[in-house]
Parts: C-alpha cells; structure tokens; sequence
C-alpha cells in the first residue's frame, strides 16, 4: 500500500498576501467602504496636524515681523528725578550672549514745526529723538520712502519721519529729483530723507521725528544719555535677557529701570502652541478609534459571509493557521490602503487651504509616518479577533451553514 504524504504545504509570504487579497479584490466596494474608514481617520490625523502647524508658521512669521523677541527698558521716573541710562547702553546691551540687537533713542526735548512760520506753540503733539543707526533694524522697521538714518549722516541736519509724523507735518512723499522737504527744529532746518511704514509695537517711533545722534549733541544740546533702549534676543531666551538687562544697563539702580516683559504676541505664540498640542492629540486619538472600530467591524462581517469559503478551505488542507493568516492580512491590507489613501487625501486637503489662507504649508511627515503605523497597529487589533474566529471554524460547521 502506497503511503501518502499528508503534511499541509506551507505558504510563503507572498503566497499569503495573496490569499489575503482575494477579499479585497473579489469585493472591491466593499473594500473600499471598508478602507474609507481607516482613509478618513488618516485624512483627520493629517489635517489636524498639518493646518494647525501650518497655522502656526503662518503666525510665527506674523509674530516675529511685529517684533515678538523684543524688550524696551525705560528708566522709571522718580520725585527726585530719573536715573540716567550710561551713553554706552546699546553696546552694553550687546555683550548679552543671546541679545541679537540693539538700539538707543533720547528725547531731545526739541520741538518741531513744518517750518519757521508757524507758530511756536504748534508742535503738533510730536517728539524729537535722537536715534542710533541701528534702530530700524532692531524694531524690525521698513521704509516707506527714502533712507534711515546712517553712522554716515549722523553728524548731518537730516531727518526720518514716523508714519504718523508725516501725516501731522503734511509730507507725504518724497519726490524724487526734487529738493528735500525741510522741517524746523529749535531755529535749524532739517532735511527729511525717510519716512517710515508704520510700526505696531513701537507706536511713540510712529509719533516722532528722528534725528542723528552727533547732529542732537552738536546742535540742539543733547547730553548723548538715551531715555528708551530697544533689544532684541533669541525668542527662547526673552525672559532671560530680561531678568539681568536692568542690572546690565544700571548695575546701580537696577531697580528703577524698567524692562518690558515679552510681548503680548510672544505670549499669544505659546498660548497657541498648547491649544494646537491638544487639538492634535484629541482629534487624531478619535479618528484612529473610529476607523479601527471600521475595520473589526468589516472583518466580522467578512468571517460571516465566507464561511462556506472558509469550510472549503478547509476541507481542502488549509490549516487553521493559514486561515488565520488570510484574514488577519485582508485586515492589514486594508488598513494600509486607507491609510495611504488618507494621506494623499489629507495632503492634498492642506495644500489646497494653506494656499488659501496664504500660510506656509507644513506637513510634519513624523508625525504623519507614526499616525500610520498607528492605523496598521489598529487594523491588526481588529483583525485578531475575526482571524481567530475564522480559523477555529471546522469544515463541517463552516460547509454546514446555509
């Protein structure tokens, strides 16, 4: 009698994975619908991640051209009188390791007309200050018309208008091949070589006309000492420079000298970044939930409706564990496919919206590669319960079933 040879062959991976797919491409709808849930939940997850990030830069450069990182300090004024900044302030300001830039102004206590006509009395609530070359870049200013003040033409009668000084003193632009206009200053006229844009964060810049710092000592009497030091630092070490910018610039009478805190806009930045944190984590917890209960869901039914299939297999040699095999890698696959589909979708959705709000597109491919090892981590949960249940079937029972 001839022995027969009884041992169930056994399936490479690529023999599996086909047999896995049989699901898929036998019931393509199905499949589909099936997928969708898990593409949905994946869209979700990069959506919630990619627009408030992107969000968030969009803001961050908003932010940072208002002059988030910067700090005033201004000595407080006292009965017996204020203290007195030291004429080196800026470049004292400077030796702050994480200080990025700095720039002094002085009131000059001057006043300023139109021209020597009008009457003395009509200063038109505007101040003149005595600026370092420094200070547009240090406010992260820009000009509207003209030049800013330079080391060059310090010494020389010229003068920048702020926005609003402008308006008030009727120049409105600058010709160009025509003569300077001139404003009167304390008897000497000046010639205007800039007006500035206006400046959100600096608005007594926007009220004021600027002076070289040579030409205030030299012709209206200024002592050289700056009444308001501007400084900027690296945005995560504002609270520092702060703690020690007093002490630096007045290491006598630290305590009357008042450095600004970070702006209100620093502050709305990180407010921003814990509210985004929080959306992210909620919002993609649910989606990955929501498309793995999909997915169990459809791999139940999928054991219900093939179990004739099942008993067939069976019956033929498959062992329970290649049974297992199939449908725990129909519930992989699926997985997989909504997933990439979600990201092409939510990918794709961002895109489209950045470029409409005109922010920075910023997708955080880490976040999105975890979020998808994430949804074949819950396909595969889904799919242990259905595959064992599959597997267990006996051909009889499964051939049985009507």
């Amino acid at each position: 009698m001839t022995n027969v040879d009884i041992t169930p062959v056994r399936l490479g991976f690529a023999d599996i994975l086909r047999v896995g797919l049989i699901g898929i491409r036998t019931r393509r709808m199905r499949a589909v619908l099936s997928a969708l849930g898990i593409s949905i939940g994946i869209a979700t997850l990069v959506l919630v991640s990619s627009i408030p990030a992107s969000s968030q830069a969009g803001l961050e450069e908003r932010l940072t051209a208002l002059g988030s990182n910067q700090l005033r300090v201004d000595p407080l004024p006292q009965d017996e009188g204020t203290v007195v900044l030291p004429t080196q302030s800026e470049a004292m300001a400077l030796r702050i390791g994480p200080v990025t830039g700095a720039a002094m102004v002085a009131n000059t206590h001057a006043t300023v007309r139109r021209n020597d006509r009008v009457d003395a009395n009509q200063t038109s609530g505007l101040t003149v200050l005595a600026s370092s070359p420094s200070l547009l870049a240090t406010l992260s200013g820009t000009m509207y018309e003209g030049t800013f003040l330079t080391a060059t033409n310090s010494n020389a009668p010229v003068v920048v208008l702020g926005s609003v000084a402008a308006q008030r003193l009727g120049i409105d632009h600058l010709a160009a091949g025509q003569p300077a206009p001139r404003v009167y200053i304390d008897g000497h006229f000046f010639a205007v070589i800039g007006i500035l844009d206006p400046m959100p964060l600096a608005s007594d810049i926007e009220r004021s006309v600027l002076i070289g710092w040579d030409v205030a000592e030299e012709q209206l009497g200024f002592d050289g000492h700056p009444t308001v030091v501007y400084v900027t630092a690296r945005e995560d070490s504002v609270e520092s420079v702060r703690q020690v910018l007093a002490a630096t610039l007045s290491p006598k009478a630290s305590g009357l000298v008042q450095v600004s805190r970070p702006s209100a806009a620093l502050a709305a930045k990180e407010a921003a970044n814990e509210t985004f944190n929080g959306l992210f984590i909620g919002l993609s917890g649910v989606a990955l939930l929501v498309g793995g209960v999909g997915v169990a869901n459809t791999m139940f039914i999928s054991v219900l409706e093939r179990r004739k299939e099942i008993g067939l297999r069976r019956a033929l040699g498959a062992t329970r564990r290649q049974i297992g095999a199939q449908f725990f890698t129909e519930a992989l696959a699926l997985s997989a496919l909504g997933g990439l589909a979600g990201i092409v979708i939510g990918t794709l959705a961002t895109l489209d919206y950045t470029a409409l709000q005109g922010w920075p597109t910023v997708i955080p491919f880490a976040t999105i590669a975890a979020g998808f090892g994430g949804a074949l981590v819950v396909g595969a949960l889904a799919g242990i319960n259905p595959s064992i249940r599959a597997a267990r079937l006996t051909p009889t029972e499964a051939l049985a079933t009507s």
